[in-house]
């Protein structure tokens, strides 16, 4: 469970280098899918069209989707995004610079689908044998125009009697399959091209403003991560508090009836706990343990949510100088305890 634990924690450290292989675990997944589909086109005029471009973009839709839904920055750009303003301003350009790394890494899989699909050529005979121009081709000179639509439609079956052994079936068959498979070199080529023009052309642009970009946009990725972790402590710890008050709570009960001891004379005392009423009278916490300093300023289910409010529409600023203020006070378990003197309220709302 350690090495587990150890082996997630530096997938969670190393998010890029995990994009990268999910990227890579869709693309493996997207020419097995892709080798393993049985293609069955349904050979009628009002159909085949509407059949093949659905394979060609459907599962890229998927696969993008998926995509996008894998890699974790793709929610927290939302959040930057829609966020408010508060004490934190927001950076176009950081915004722009994530969606680019998203769509890149989200694309992958869609691209590798469309480029299987248009080499192989079955989807896009399926999809346009219905248009193809009839006077290309010498073998419909003899055919009326419902007989030349109906063979056309029957060209992607070449099992079905019509069109079984028919040479203008090759023919238009091998038009429109080297037609696809000519749209899927030149859209390979061309990202070929376009992704080495931007490999070599990057040095040429300023360097600084790529590195600013790179950095603030890990750095919301890793605040995201450390607040989620730093909620999940909060949350305990004021879960712990309020168990140990509802059974410090009991016991006053208890005792004040008379039931702190059964018949037989043993002890049926709860919990121990020591929940000092002020702050300055011991430095333990309600678990008699250490203490809690980032709950000393926290008694009510009312204070918890207004802090988390004020992270969400304020953020502190990013200034190590600045003051701490109440979001970077509250839901962090290094901030300063509360002043000497400070009551904290005996019940809690949960």
């Amino acid at each position: 469970m350690d090495k587990f634990r150890m082996l997630f924690q530096h997938f969670q450290s190393s998010s890029e280098s995990v994009m990268n292989g999910v990227c890579l675990v869709l693309a493996v997944v997207t020419v097995k899918l892709y080798s393993s589909f049985d293609f069955n086109c349904p050979c009628l005029a009002r159909y085949n069209t509407l059949y093949g471009l659905g394979l060609l973009f459907t599962p890229p839709l998927v696969l993008f989707l998926c995509g996008l839904l894998a890699n974790r920055q793709s929610v927290v750009m939302v959040e930057e995004w829609r966020r408010p303003a508060g004490h934190r301003r927001k950076d176009p350009g950081i915004i722009r610079y994530m969606c680019s790394s998203v769509l890149q890494r989200a694309l992958a899989a869609p691209l590798l689908w469309i480029l299987l699909a248009l080499l192989d050529g079955k989807c896009f005979v399926c999809a346009f044998s219905s248009s193809v121009d009839p006077e290309k081709f010498l073998d419909f000179a003899n055919m009326t125009p419902s007989q030349v639509q109906l063979f056309l439609a029957k060209v992607p079956c070449k099992e079905d009697e019509l069109v079984r052994n028919s040479p203008a079936r090759k023919a238009v068959s091998r038009y429109l399959r080297c037609l696809s498979q000519a749209i899927g070199w030149s859209i390979t080529l061309l990202l070929i091209v376009v992704a080495f023009l931007a490999r070599c052309l990057r040095p040429c642009f300023d360097q600084t403003v790529f590195l600013q970009r790179r950095y603030w946009s890990n750095y919301m990725d890793l605040e995201q991560k450390l607040f989620d972790e730093t909620c999940c402590e909060h949350a305990r710890d004021f879960a712990h508090r309020c168990v140990l008050h509802f059974f410090a709570s009991m016991q006053s009960e208890m005792r004040a009836r008379g039931l702190g001891r059964d018949p037989a004379g043993r002890g049926a005392e709860p919990p121990e706990t020591s929940e000092p009423r002020e702050t300055s009278e011991a430095p333990e916490g309600m678990d008699g343990e250490s203490g809690k300093a980032h709950l000393r300023a926290v008694s009510s289910r009312e204070q918890v949510n207004h802090l988390l409010s004020t992270w969400y529409s304020r953020k502190p600023p990013l200034d190590l100088a600045a003051p701490p203020g109440l979001g970077g006070r509250g839901l962090s378990h290094r901030a300063p305890p509360a002043a000497p003197g400070t009551r904290l309220s005996q019940h809690t709302d949960v």
